[in-house]
């Protein structure tokens, strides 16, 4: 059961709070930044626009009641995404990457999460678990990672970002290889008016896929706001011809609360951009020579 009120984690504090728009819906904030919409009766029902977006990638890629799906997530938060993967398709097995072990006790407690095997919860950082799979272990890779900015200059209530060692053509290289034929990585992107950030994150899943879909409301695709993009890449079409195919994927995307819309090309979303060069886990550092330099 969900009990609303104020819950000490690793790395400060988390509200659960009632969502003042809809009645038996709870708002999960980790150190006062919204993190997750938390729906205890209806885990289909998605409250943020962005993982509608994502969860009709897969609509239109996976078949209900095939093969059980394999699924990493990289951010656990609430879990919300992953309940809805195991109402869509019960025979998941599912593992949620969380650094903050408060927040990951706080999830089991309070959220109704579906019991291990279907959904397992691993404290850790999400770069060093994700290079740690085998080959070919996962259908799908869902990233939502964020953090707040660090570094000089970094102003307190900036808007929080993902690490850029997850975000490079290192990451993708690795999601890449974690993905079975046919897997799909999903990706949601924070990105505000100058979209170059974005851009440059798609340019790495272009190095690593061959294809690539992007898809956020006409307002952000134009610079015109800050919010969500949601990226898919995999070495075959994203959506299944089957299943509706891209035109299905774009009716889909179009017909949400928020509607959004597929980037028609992103070869040209995506020109004169080069990924990002971090390594998806940082190197050890040098050891000094004998001079001590």
């Amino acid at each position: 059961m969900i009990t609303p009120g104020t819950y000490p984690i690793s790395s400060g504090v988390a509200t659960i709070e009632p969502d003042p728009w809809t009645d038996g819906v709870f708002l999960l904030r980790v150190n006062g930044v919204e993190s997750s919409q938390l729906n205890p009766d209806r885990p289909q029902t998605l409250g943020f626009e962005y993982m509608r977006w994502a969860a009709a990638v897969l609509t239109h890629r996976f078949a209900p009641g095939a093969a059980p799906l394999r699924v990493l997530h990289l951010g656990g938060a609430g879990c919300t995404f992953a309940r809805c993967v195991t109402h869509a398709h019960p025979g998941a097995h599912q593992l949620a990457v969380e650094l903050d072990a408060g927040l990951a006790a706080l999830a089991r407690e309070q959220f109704d999460l579906p019991r291990s095997p279907q959904l397992k919860i691993r404290v850790g950082e999400a770069g060093q678990i994700l290079a740690g799979l085998r080959d070919a272990t996962r259908e799908v890779v869902f990233r939502d990672v964020f953090a707040p900015q660090d570094g000089p200059g970094a102003a307190p209530d900036a808007p929080h970002v993902t690490p850029a060692h997850l975000t490079g053509a290192d990451a993708a290289a690795h999601a890449a290889r974690v993905l079975t034929p046919g897997g799909v990585y999903v990706l949601n992107i924070g990105g505000g008016p100058d979209l170059t950030s974005v851009r440059r994150e798609v340019a790495a899943l272009t190095a690593a896929f061959a294809h690539v879909e992007v898809m956020a409301d006409p307002a952000m695709l134009k610079g015109r706001r800050r919010g969500n993009v949601i990226a898919a890449a995999s070495d075959r079409p994203l959506a299944r011809d089957e299943l509706g195919g891209r035109a299905g994927l774009a009716r889909a995307l179009r017909s949400d609360a928020l509607p959004a819309q597929l980037v028609d090309d992103v070869a040209a979303f995506t020109k004169g951009l080069a990924p990002d060069p971090t390594p998806l886990v940082p190197l050890p550092a040098a050891a000094p020579t004998s001079d001590g330099a």
